[in-house]
């Protein structure tokens, strides 16, 4: 099929019901608040939008167990029965970082069929882009929940691409948290390689994501972890991130890359430990952006993530994202003009809802992030881990 238009945004809001209590970190308000900055930028227009539809229960078994569903749409209905709450613990519901809530079922079906949506746009050739910001629920498992994610939407349209197109899938996750339940869903799948940059797991939930992470059997090597240090700074993510996506795509040689957006790794992330800026928010993007076109004939498919500054960084990290996906002329700008300014009418609008002062630029100002008093030793330990990494590769 010929392609129609270069890129979609899909988004809906009834994704929004996705949350677990007023005060969880998972909170997404993050997501009204990109839209509305693109839109306030001229940069989101009508004809881009694109609505889906729940994931069937088929669906959702490409990576989950049947047991483990009825066991969602069970805790979705009556959450609150104490007569559930060791089932709720046993399958990573319970009253930890993914708490079940009423809906949860078909708020996490919603979330998955808008990445299948967006995967089957870019596979069929409608779009060559496609991005769904609710999505990139990557730490849940096959059988059980956990680190804010029900049903892993990343890992089971990645199986449907699998099934239905046969592709060699790249999931590149970006994420400050190793994507750990995307790993080990295609642990032993050669046609899909993983590729994960985070903050090492010595320090960090989920705990994994270590150099020695390869794969199993036929598909050693097509599991690669960047672990890198805390307080790590933009010039070494960077360094890191562009020598291991070169070096595995001209490896793996992939037919599509499904990428992972998490924001966690901003210096103003509250749930990390890393020191970066705006900026690898907005070269990340254009990297893939290439290497799509390179390899994949354009085939790229982006997924939301982490993000727990949800006022200074997410909507300008995925407002980034956007405007390199979609090509617009912003982006250019941006490039030229380091201290181009956000849409003043978006500032005035959340600005009395944000406890923090709201960034004037759509990237870091110089003295914005403090620099790291370690650089030094913390650069030779990331090259090191990336050596390692690589090795096999």
């Amino acid at each position: 099929m010929s392609v129609q238009r270069d890129c979609a945004f899909l988004y809906d809001e009834r994704e929004l019901t996705y949350r677990f209590h007023d005060d969880h970190p998972f909170n997404q308000q993050r997501i009204r608040l990109t839209v509305d900055l693109l839109q306030e930028a001229g940069a989101l227009h009508p004809n881009e939008y694109v609505g889906s539809a729940s994931a069937t229960r088929e669906e959702l078994l490409l990576n989950h167990t049947a047991e483990y569903i009825e066991v969602v749409e069970m805790l979705s209905i009556d959450p609150g029965n104490p007569a559930l709450s060791d089932t709720a613990d046993r399958y990573g519901l319970g009253e930890g970082d993914t708490p079940c809530f009423e809906g949860m079922h078909e708020a996490t079906s919603l979330v998955v069929g808008a990445t299948l949506k967006a995967a089957e746009l870019v596979m069929s050739g409608q779009v060559r882009h496609a991005l769904h910001l609710g999505g990139g629920l990557h730490h849940a498992f096959p059988n059980r929940g956990g680190g804010f994610c029900v049903y892993n939407d990343a890992a089971v349209a990645i199986a449907a691409i699998r099934r239905r197109y046969g592709a060699r899938v790249l999931y590149v996750d970006t994420d400050v948290h190793h994507g750990d339940g995307v790993q080990f869903s295609f642990f032993g799948d050669p046609n899909v390689c993983t590729l994960s940059i985070h903050e090492t797991g010595k320090f960090l939930f989920p705990g994994t994501g270590f150099a020695h992470e390869r794969g199993d059997g036929a598909a050693f090597g097509t599991a690669v972890n960047i672990p890198l240090e805390p307080y790590t700074e933009d010039d070494s993510w960077m360094a890191c991130f562009e020598t291991s996506i070169n070096r595995v795509i001209q490896s793996f040689k992939p037919d599509v890359i499904v990428s992972q957006h998490g924001c966690d790794a901003h210096a103003y992330d509250p749930l990390a430990h890393m020191n970066c800026s705006m900026n690898i928010y907005r070269e990340m993007p254009r990297l893939i952006h290439r290497l799509a076109h390179e390899y994949c004939e354009g085939r790229w498919i982006a997924l939301g993530g982490g993000g727990y500054d949800i006022w200074r960084v997410v909507p300008r990290a995925w407002g980034l994202l956007w405007l390199e996906m979609s090509g617009h002329p912003l982006a250019s700008r941006i490039d030229s003009d380091a201290g181009l300014a956000l849409p003043p009418t978006w500032i005035r609008k959340w600005q009395p809802l944000s406890a923090e002062p709201l960034p004037p630029c759509w990237l870091d100002r110089p003295g914005d992030i403090e620099v790291m008093p370690r650089r030094a030793a913390i650069e030779e330990a990331n090259r090191r881990s990336l050596e390692i990494a690589l090795q096999y590769l």
